[in-house]
């Protein structure tokens, strides 16, 4: 069962980003002038997507995927060209853990690439974090901070831009792997789809 989730997840991404894709490819570039990118980039992204968390504990296991809201996430950077951005991003997702909710998320080093005018790619490698949401912290309950890795995989489509603002369409992946006491690891998997608000 482990694996059909797994395959399930996987699947949904390869098909969002082959949608992406065929509709950036899809453009005409004719019809209006390109963003001017420049200097500090700033975005939030409002959504939501399908988590699957497993632990050595086996409390829960990938069998059990659960719907997730994005809280917070941001991303902050800087073009180094009118194409190519330096990126830190703050992917996070809010999931239920015995009654209580956590938040699986990170700080991922990252680039953004404009493969055509509207449509990019971003992708990293960072420090992943399960965490209790800030909202639900009870003593001795839902207090563990667990880090870890992360590899993040996104791409977006800018369905709507005035000056140095766009509103795009976005999906992203992410894969994590924290350790817990007692020499014990939880992994997640996160598949997300939203909207973009983005200043560059």
């Amino acid at each position: 069962m482990k694996t059909i989730k797994k395959q399930l997840l996987l699947k949904m991404a390869f098909v969002a980003f082959v949608l992406l894709s065929s509709r950036a490819y899809a453009q005409n570039t004719n019809s209006e002038v390109s963003t001017q990118r420049d200097g500090f980039i700033f975005e939030f992204v409002v959504g939501g997507g399908a988590i699957s968390i497993e632990d050595s504990y086996e409390i829960q296991t990938f069998d059990k995927a659960q719907g997730t809201f994005v809280f917070p996430d941001v991303k902050f950077g800087h073009m180094l060209n009118k194409n190519l951005a330096i990126t830190l991003s703050l992917p996070g997702n809010i999931y239920e853990f015995q009654d209580n909710d956590r938040n699986f998320g990170g700080i991922i080093p990252s680039l953004q690439y404009w493969v055509k005018d509207r449509w990019w790619i971003h992708g990293g490698v960072g420090l992943a974090i399960d965490s209790p949401a800030l909202y639900d912290i009870e003593d001795d309950v839902n207090d563990d901070w667990n880090f870890g890795t992360a590899i993040m995989v996104s791409s977006g489509y800018e369905i709507y831009k005035k000056k140095n603002f766009a509103l795009n369409v976005q999906s992203k992946l992410v894969f994590g792997h924290v350790s817990l006491d007692g020499d014990a690891n939880r992994d997640a998997a996160i598949f997300n789809v939203g909207l973009g608000f983005s200043w560059l």
